[in-house]
């Protein structure tokens, strides 16, 4: 399983990085043969991908180490560092077009630039197609690996594909007589390219605060802990269910009530049975805490721990 997840990542990075280089290279061209200032502002975001790509393949791989005495909860959180970088990265890519975008509009400098080549529409669809890909293609196993890093580095790729649709559109316009759109474009690309990045942000500071799991989850969990109960005629119910999610993988404490009769082993072994099923059912669960109190126990609210 750990070399398929290495494979994977691998895989992902060369085609991103790889595919990143391909756009960039032929934005540029296309951008400077084309006379597109919004075609070379694209540019500059498809680049900024190539170092996006590799930070998140550089997270995911940190984030896959094996825990060890100083790290005994794992290193997953090291994704979340990732996809803060990223976020940093796209957001500061968004503020340099934008500035350069509105200083040609407002100094009135965009009037002097030479009318969009054909090579710069061309190169606009490529993008849009090519980018869109990339995402869909990204997506995919970032899901399948569960990697926020990943799935940063896919909504990356769909932001691009975004800008793109905004440099044709200028690019077209400029072309039939108002060159002012061009540079508009660049505008909208910024705001794109910085609404994506707080939104990666967002994700990223929401799994390194310990946030609980979404509400249907926990539903779920217990849910199952009744059932499981049920079936197998346990008599056991749920006091106090906690979540919290660590990167992409979820902790669960719990406080389940059972007879209080039984004996410590007793207790135990049911512990332990509606632990294992947990785990066995949720596999984005990492660890489940189980505490037993006895039924009718009055437990502590949540103020009072």
């Amino acid at each position: 399983m750990e070399q398929d997840v290495k494979k994977i990542t691998n895989q992902m990075a060369f085609v991103g990085i790889l595919g990143n280089v391909f756009l960039a290279v032929f934005k540029l061209i296309a951008g400077i043969v084309g006379h597109s200032t919004a075609m070379i502002s694209d540019f500059v975001h498809t680049l900024s991908d190539v170092f996006a790509t590799f930070i998140a393949y550089i997270g995911v791989i940190l984030s896959r180490k094996k825990a060890d005495d100083k790290h005994p909860y794992g290193h997953e959180r090291i994704e979340c560092v990732a996809s803060l970088i990223l976020s940093f990265i796209l957001f500061a890519t968004g503020i340099e077009i934008g500035k350069k975008c509105l200083g040609a509009i407002v100094d009135g400098s965009y009037r002097q630039f030479a009318t969009p080549g054909m090579l710069a529409v061309i190169a606009a669809v490529v993008s849009i197609a090519t980018k869109e890909a990339m995402y869909w293609y990204t997506m995919y196993y970032a899901k399948k690996l569960k990697s926020s890093a990943f799935k940063a580095d896919a909504w990356h790729h769909r932001s691009d594909a975004l800008s793109s649709i905004g440099a044709l559109i200028g690019i077209v316009g400029a072309r039939h007589g108002f060159p002012v759109l061009d540079q508009v474009a660049g505008i909208v690309i910024c705001l794109m390219i910085m609404w994506v990045a707080i939104e990666i942000f967002r994700g990223a500071v929401d799994k390194m605060l310990d946030t609980s799991a979404d509400r249907e989850i926990e539903t779920q969990i217990r849910d199952l802990v009744y059932n499981f109960s049920r079936d197998e005629k346990l008599g056991v119910g749920v006091d106090l269910l906690r979540t919290r999610t660590f990167g992409e993988r979820v902790y669960v404490e719990m406080e389940i009530n059972a007879d209080g009769n039984m004996t410590l082993q007793q207790s135990h072994d049911i512990a332990e049975r509606v632990h294992d099923k947990i785990e066995e059912e949720f596999p984005d669960v990492k660890h489940v805490m189980i505490h037993v109190n006895p039924t009718g126990y009055k437990h502590h609210s949540d103020e009072n721990r």
